[in-house]
């Protein structure tokens, strides 16, 4: 029996590839519509390719306290967003209610402990669970009933083998690793000098930090050791920024997950109104195939 497929969509990021990745695109009025295309597009790939039972779209809810008491200056770094962007995250989320899909944004929470709250629900419900993102720290998620795949190569899916390769550790390795090199794009400050390919040897050699702070004597470079050494007490704290929740109060069922079925001309109104001309003319063609198969 093949299991039912769970297709869980990083929101925030998805929308941020898709504003960069296409230009210069709004109404006749001036209102962008980049990203919304963009995402659009990305999501209709996804949904051509894995055909999902269930698909849901999480959208960044704001800091939680926790990670924010443990470092004041995470993720302090990062710009605003975009006013461009902005603007359009509201039609993104307008497109999901039109399409029947849902869209979850928690207050206080970022997307990926919300992901990973879905994921492991859906792996101990025995689904088959897909995350779309490019985000490293979802790598920590692959199971042999997670696989990831990429918002812009929806057919390429990674597995335990594909995060090894690429990271040179193993998805349950992930925080580990983060924790000794660090992570420039949340601001978090790892151990100086550890970069990716020398956190992955040491995690090779001893398995895990734990396991490291056991044999650290064994590390035969004084000047890692010395570090490691100094260094310690933030690798401890980064181990607690990077690993994800997986208990966020979500008060969804399976049957809240599942596409709904929505008129499409609800979904032609909402391209023609964004004058998406080619998405409305495509869509509208499908339903008439799908009423009159003899006409074509």
């Amino acid at each position: 029996m093949l299991q039912e497929t769970l297709l869980l969509v990083d929101g925030t990021g998805v929308a941020y590839r898709a504003f960069y990745a296409i230009a210069r695109l709004s109404t006749k009025a001036g209102q962008p519509t980049n990203a919304v295309f963009g995402f659009i597009k990305m999501l209709l790939q996804m949904d051509a390719q894995w055909k999902p039972a269930a698909c849901v779209v999480v959208f960044d809810g704001g800091l939680p306290a926790e990670r924010m008491a443990r470092l004041p200056t995470y993720k302090a770094q990062r710009k605003e967003i975009p006013d461009d962007l902005r603007s359009q995250f509201a039609m993104m989320e307008e497109f999901l209610a039109c399409a029947g899909i849902l869209s979850l944004r928690v207050e206080g929470e970022e997307a990926d402990d919300v992901i990973a709250t879905l994921a492991d629900r859906g792996v101990r419900e025995g689904r088959r669970v897909l995350i779309a993102s490019s985000d490293k720290d979802l790598f920590q998620l692959v199971t042999d009933g997670v696989e990831m795949i990429g918002p812009q190569k929806a057919a390429e899916k990674m597995d335990a083998a594909a995060v090894h390769a690429k990271t040179g550790v193993w998805p349950q390795q992930i925080v580990d690793w983060l924790a000794l090199t660090g992570d420039s794009s949340d601001n978090i400050p790892g151990v100086p000098g550890v970069g990716p390919k020398t956190a992955a040897k040491l995690l090779a050699d001893y398995g895990s930090v734990d396991g490291l702070w056991q044999r650290l004597s064994e590390v035969e470079s004084d000047r890692i050791r010395d570090l490691l050494v100094a260094h310690r007490d933030a690798v401890e704290r980064n181990l607690e920024l990077v690993r994800l929740r997986k208990d966020i109060p979500l008060q969804v069922t399976w049957s809240d997950l599942q596409r709904k079925q929505v008129p499409a001309a609800r979904l032609i109104s909402f391209y023609e109104s964004m004058e998406f001309a080619s998405l409305a003319k495509g869509l509208r063609e499908s339903e008439e195939l799908r009423r009159n198969p003899e006409l074509f």
